[in-house]
């Protein structure tokens, strides 16, 4: 309550200074103008005496004089009238105070002239107001015409418009000040109490603190600060925890912490550079109001890097894709991230629709995507296409080396097919770097690599790097097989490493995988049971169904989903029963709508999700929905724990995320994950009920076993495949590599030799 009234006494007191201020003023104001309109009364008074007594005076009659006096001197507020003469002696008088026998007693006005005049002045205890105007027009002074006004009046008005004005001022005060008190209550101190009380909350530690309460906008700010805090809080209180139960049962989980640590000394001050097409931070233009918002694409790359960066202060190079980037960077194209807690440096790189078109579309996703997967689409090679991915890839080494000058010793680590050519450009002018490029989808065997009309030309590129890594080793054979092939290279599969022109690049797989969370939600009062959120979900659909499957996949021809489909109409039309019961609920983001294969694929998902829909549907059932728009994880996260089973049936993958995903939401170790043999993540999840996506009769009769399969069964499996992904999760992933490329050694003096021309 004292704070409340420290705050609101001074408004208070503010209020009541210009209220009586402005009613000082009406006084004033409504004194003069209660004057003005006396003085114009008398002058109008007075020219009219002035007219009418000229014709009189010609006639020389002092009694018509005097009647015309007498008649006019009844008007409000006149205390009487007077006609001098030219010695001052009165001509005509009406209720003239005795006082002003003479015209030498009337009070003098301003210098006599033609004009008449006014003056206020008291007499005893009356207050008046002389009005003297000469009796002639012409000027002549012989007699003068005077008329006097009571004003006590305007002293009585003025006392009524003082008493109002200090009333009205009270009522202003009391008013506004009591809302002051309400809305400081109501949105300050009750606001702030709240807060309080919830860091006092998080402070101590108490579980399932419930968020902070939304407020009003002008506390957006501050609640945005405190909630970095209160995570921050949380996130150090977690990693201590975590850290300590570590240590205690002697495990090897790693954790973003334990990873920014480790590599920080590791790293031993050189500065950390990641290469990859995608920002971790994107600013685009809203469409209402053209404001500029943030939005974070879904990446488990960000999630794995991050913590490294912010660790190190690194630098992330990447296309600048947002329709704000260019408003959001400083004259260098430089840009402090995260936003909320700047910690490292976002370089952007621009393209031109067409390098985009070339580099992206054309060569890295016609080309080069559908030739790694191998998934019977025809790869598609142009030489303009190749022309704009070298162009770029020189675009992007000359930010990479522009970010690294003056660094000593610098790490770089390239991400995926877009920049194959990168490391030998990096390593031909900075040989002191440390270069590694990860490549995140599949390497095919030899024989289909050799497509490629430049495979001599990337293999050279990617062999610039110190180390090459990939999700699984048979990636690794496929890739020194075809370097076996294709170029003039030792070969040393004893420790899988390629030696070209005295350039080692040793070859490792490391499967990549997720940010395991470490909490559990199993006594979260807010968080709704599987069947609680299937039931919710179902609604929001417009759905009837008691089970629910779920795939979450980009739309691309190599996810499986067409086949998928086909598998969920044959188990249907095999198992009856499940009609009307179990519904697919497929999440499909669209992806590179610019190239027509996806488009036509679109166009072919759709069109056997409504043909196998139209074909079983029963009144509110469907055994398919399909969501074609992108989803947060926060959403996905809901279908991952309301589903019976997720399936991920992909004809070709490097690892797919999406299996490990689904195991990391489970925390109540139910749900059966359907998984693709030919997906590398199939090589760790090996209690996953394993499929050949081609085959829909093997994959109907997984749906089936999934469904059946009990619930200790489903336990002991998902147990098992959490713990995988909880000790083998991405943190884990980063510092294997990172660790295996700060290791390698390298001796400057020795340049890496570009390629024959």
């Amino acid at each position: 309550m004292r704070t409340t009234l420290k705050l609101t006494l001074p408004l208070a007191l503010s209020v009541a200074a210009v209220a009586l201020l402005f009613a000082g003023y009406q006084v004033r104001t409504e004194r003069l103008n209660l004057r003005n309109d006396l003085s114009r009364q008398a002058e109008t008074l007075a020219e009219s005496i002035q007219e009418n007594a000229q014709h009189v005076r010609e006639r020389s009659s002092l009694p018509a004089l005097k009647r015309l006096v007498d008649r006019i001197g009844q008007h409000e507020h006149l205390k009487g009238i007077a006609i001098y003469d030219a010695t001052g002696s009165p001509l005509a008088v009406t209720g003239l105070p005795s006082e002003f026998a003479s015209l030498q007693e009337v009070p003098a006005t301003v210098p006599e002239s033609t004009a008449g005049s006014g003056k206020f002045f008291t007499l005893g205890k009356m207050d008046l107001y002389v009005y003297r105007l000469p009796l002639d027009a012409d000027g002549k002074q012989d007699a003068t015409i005077a008329i006097f006004y009571d004003t006590g009046y305007i002293d009585a008005r003025l006392s009524q418009v003082l008493r109002d004005a200090l009333v009205t001022a009270l009522l202003q005060t009391v008013l506004i000040t009591g809302l002051a008190l309400l809305l400081v209550r109501t949105m300050l101190t009750k606001p702030i109490a709240r807060t309080a009380k919830w860091l006092r909350s998080l402070r101590s530690g108490a579980p399932h603190t419930q968020p902070l309460p939304a407020e009003d906008e002008a506390f957006d700010q501050l609640h945005r600060e405190v909630a970095h805090l209160a995570n921050d809080l949380n996130a150090a209180r977690a990693s201590a925890e975590e850290e300590a139960r570590l240590r205690e049962s002697a495990s090897s989980i790693w954790t973003a912490e334990r990873l920014r640590v480790s590599l920080r000394k590791k790293l031993d001050e050189k500065p950390l550079f990641v290469v990859a097409n995608r920002e971790p931070y994107m600013h685009v233009f809203q469409e209402k109001d053209h404001a500029i918002r943030v939005l974070v694409p879904a990446s488990g790359l960000v999630t794995a890097l991050e913590p490294v960066l912010v660790a190190c202060d690194g630098t992330w190079v990447a296309h600048g894709s947002g329709s704000a980037d260019r408003e959001t960077v400083d004259a260098q194209d430089r840009l402090r991230v995260p936003p909320d807690r700047p910690n490292y440096t976002l370089r952007r790189v621009w393209l031109t629709a067409g390098e985009q078109k070339g580099y992206y579309e054309g060569f890295s996703n016609e080309g080069l995507w559908p030739l790694c997967h191998i998934a019977h689409t025809r790869p598609i090679f142009r030489p303009q296409d190749w022309l704009d991915y070298q162009r770029v890839n020189r675009k992007f080494a000359d930010a990479v080396l522009t970010e690294m000058e003056g660094a000593e010793s610098p790490i770089v680590l390239v991400q995926d097919y877009h920049f194959a050519l990168l490391p030998r450009m990096i390593k031909e002018a900075r040989p002191d770097a440390r270069v590694a490029i990860f490549w995140h989808i599949p390497w095919p065997n030899a024989e289909v690599f050799g497509i490629c009309p430049w495979q001599a030309e990337l293999l050279d590129g990617l062999l610039g790097a110190d180390l090459i890594g990939f999700h699984v080793q048979s990636h690794c054979n496929n890739f020194l097989e075809t370097v076996d092939r294709a170029l003039e290279a030792l070969t040393e599969w004893d420790r899988f490493a390629v030696n070209r022109r005295g350039h080692v690049t040793r070859v490792r797989p490391y499967p990549i995988s997720v940010a395991f969370p470490e909490t559990t939600h199993e006594h979260d009062e807010w968080r709704r049971s599987p069947g609680q959120e299937r039931a919710a979900l179902c609604s929001e659909l417009g759905i009837e169904a008691s089970l629910l499957g779920v795939g979450v996949d980009r739309l691309d021809y190599t996810k499986g989903i067409l086949e998928r489909f086909r598998s969920i109409e044959h188990f249907l039309e095999l198992h009856p029963t499940y009609q009307r019961r179990f519904t697919l609920i497929q999440i499909g983001a669209p992806s590179r709508t610019a190239i027509d294969r996806y488009q036509q694929f679109i166009q072919e998902i759709r069109a056997e999700a409504e043909r196998i829909n139209l074909r079983l549907q029963s009144g509110r059932w469907r055994p398919i929905v399909l969501l074609e728009r992108h989803h947060s994880h926060e959403e996905i996260d809901r279908y991952y724990r309301a589903a019976s089973l997720c399936m991920v049936t992909s004809l070709h993958d490097g690892m797919n995320l999406v299996a490990k995903e689904f195991i990391a939401a489970r925390d109540d170790e139910q749900g059966v994950l359907i998984l693709s043999t030919f997906a590398g993540a199939s090589h760790e999840l090996s209690d996953a009920l394993l499929v050949n996506p081609y085959d829909v009769q093997q994959v109907a009769g997984s749906i089936h076993r999934a469904l059946e399969m009990n619930e200790p069964e489903q336990a002991e499996r998902m147990h098992r495949m959490r713990r995988n992904v909880r000790e083998h999760n991405v943190y884990r992933w980063a510092a294997d590599l990172l660790s295996d490329l700060t290791e390698i050694r390298v001796d400057s003096s020795d340049r890496v030799e570009a390629p024959p021309a």
